[in-house]
């Protein structure tokens, strides 16, 4: 009877055993994977590149619109920096090569510089995703929708009056049409938040475009979807 008890209780902590280092590959994976993220789109670096002055990293691409502008500024740390001094981050590349992290949907180990292509094609991701549970009013309302709800997907250009340019074509339309122009203008989007000063002047509306608008606000609520979906896979479907 003892010896069952030994060999029940010795089973017991064997499967615990295996549960806790299973969970803290997960965790490991996961920690790595976020350790070799973008910091403006939140994905795994792709063509990395560093700033010489303050030592951050970032996509390559997603850089690019900050070195468009005459006095640009770290999207991290918001100091100035040369934009001469931005190289190709060959460090970072070699271990994007060399480290493998778990696919959160397939659970297969994916090396970190084909992470991207892998979750785009994991049919495992886009089940999950689509399975995410969608939000709903704790306490349904009968309040009538608004009628005057401002328009916050399309925006005029505050230099020439340009209409229907989404966040996107307004910062492609004033960097190719008004680079140059150094008037104060109110910016559209803020203005149409609820939190927004329509009476605001910005002196550098370009460098403000480029920093705070560069993402629509549906890519937002995009990535704030895909976190919800992950924190639902991880309570409720191990």
């Amino acid at each position: 009877m003892m010896a069952m008890f030994r060999s029940f209780v010795s089973a017991t902590h064997q499967l615990r055993q295996h549960q806790q280092n299973g969970a803290a590959a997960a965790a490991a994976g996961e920690s790595l994977e976020s350790q070799f993220s973008c910091p403006i789109c939140l994905e795994v670096y792709h063509k990395p590149v560093i700033i010489g002055s303050c030592a951050h990293t970032f996509c390559g691409e997603c850089l690019q619109p900050c070195l468009q502008v005459t006095s640009p500024l770290c999207p991290l740390c918001r100091m100035p920096f040369d934009p001469k001094k931005v190289d190709k981050s060959s460090s970072v590349e070699k271990q994007l090569s060399n480290y493998k992290a778990p696919c959160r949907g397939c659970s297969k180990k994916v090396s970190l510089v084909k992470m991207r292509s892998h979750i785009s094609s994991c049919a495992k991701v886009q089940e999950q995703m689509a399975n995410c549970p969608k939000f709903v009013p704790v306490v349904p309302t009968s309040q009538p929708i608004p009628s005057n709800i401002p328009n916050r997907s399309t925006f005029s250009c505050p230099f020439c009056g340009a209409r229907n340019l989404d966040q996107q074509e307004l910062v492609k339309h004033c960097m190719e049409n008004h680079r140059n122009d150094p008037n104060k203008v109110v910016c559209p989007v803020c203005s149409a938040m609820p939190w927004g000063d329509p009476s605001y002047k910005s002196s550098n509306f370009l460098q403000h475009l480029l920093h705070r608008h560069k993402f629509s606000y549906d890519t937002f609520v995009v990535r704030i979807r895909v976190g919800v979906w992950a924190l639902c896979h991880l309570f409720f479907c191990q």
